[in-house]
């Protein structure tokens, strides 16, 4: 939900342009634009407040050199005796089958097991696309008897430990040094520590017109996976065992666009460039007269878009117009 991925040519175009060589990305979510800027050689700090885009931004952005061999996978897949059968026991009939239960509860216990930072975030961003891939619709609001969305994929048919010996090799195929020391953090955008960036790409959760942002909502699973839920309130009168929502600012009218004035104001010795949505609020000249505060300049770059979730013709809100507003001196 939300992914930049498609927009990608178009944000390095706009990005091409600007004079910089560190970055911040503080909602980093896929870590897509984060990867990017590693692309063009620059030092790049990606951040999230969720732990599982965490993970993936430790993988494929602050990772240069590890990737996961045969002894790894072995590793994290032996059979061993401190195997807790909590997805197993919670979700069943909620998602996946027994075996892929099963094999989630043994794949986290040898995650848990690795020291190498490194290794442990790229097998945890393997296994996430996999629980992706193999979820219809690829979110984790609907379970039980998913019949009606077998359309005879191949994602639908592969069992979870085949997808994740897949994904390891295409996270291993993503694994390159750009001669920078890069960063993944997890932190709230309003904890990161602003100094000592060039450039700071702003993607926040902007309240929808319609629907809601909650990320928590459609990817809680992923979330309590990343921690084996420690820590993590189950609400388990839910259908789907949701996790409690963490509070966004920006996610409510009431507190969105003091919550966007106090981060242009946070990062306002940055070039800051804002992605935002036609669909979102506030309205796009709500936001450039809050950005113009801070920044003399501020440059609108538009495009049309279609999001990835509704691209079924009858869904006419899934068609936008995607802007990055650029803020500097």
């Amino acid at each position: 939900m939300g992914s930049k991925r498609r927009l990608i040519p178009w944000i390095h175009d706009v990005l091409a342009t600007l004079d910089f060589e560190t970055a911040l990305d503080p909602f980093s979510g896929t870590g897509c634009v984060a990867y990017l800027m590693k692309a063009m050689g620059r030092r790049v700090t990606a951040s999230d407040f969720l732990s599982f885009t965490s993970l993936i931004a430790q993988a494929t952005v602050a990772n240069g050199t590890r990737t996961l061999d045969t002894a790894d996978i072995d590793a994290i897949l032996s059979l061993r005796a401190d195997v807790d059968d909590f997805v197993a026991r919670t979700f069943a009939g909620v998602f996946f089958t027994a075996e892929d239960r099963a094999f989630l509860d043994r794949a986290s216990a040898g995650l848990r097991g690795l020291d190498d930072q490194d290794a442990r975030a790229l097998a945890y961003a393997a296994l996430f696309r996999s629980c992706l891939k193999k979820q219809p619709r690829g979110v984790f609001t609907v379970s039980g008897d998913l019949a009606h969305y077998d359309d005879g994929r191949r994602d639908l048919r592969l069992s979870l430990e085949e997808h994740f010996r897949e994904q390891v090799a295409v996270f291993n195929a993503a694994v390159f040094d750009n001669g920078r020391i890069n960063r993944a953090l997890q932190a709230d955008v309003f904890a990161v520590d602003p100094v000592g960036f060039d450039l700071v790409y702003l993607d926040p959760p902007y309240v929808p017109r319609s629907d809601d942002n909650c990320y928590v909502k459609r990817y809680h699973f992923l979330e309590g996976l990343s921690c084996y839920w420690q820590g993590l309130e189950i609400l388990h009168g839910t259908k789907v065992k949701k996790i409690a929502k963490r509070f966004t600012p920006f996610s409510y009218r009431r507190t969105a666009v003091d919550a966007f004035e106090r981060m242009f104001a946070r990062f306002s010795k940055s070039t800051i460039v804002l992605s935002y949505s036609s669909n979102g609020y506030p309205d796009l000249d709500v936001l450039e007269e809050l950005l113009r505060r801070y920044k003399r300049r501020v440059d609108i770059f538009e495009r049309s878009h279609r999001y990835h979730f509704g691209t079924h013709a009858s869904v006419e809100r899934a068609r936008v117009t995607e802007y990055l507003v650029v803020g500097r001196e």
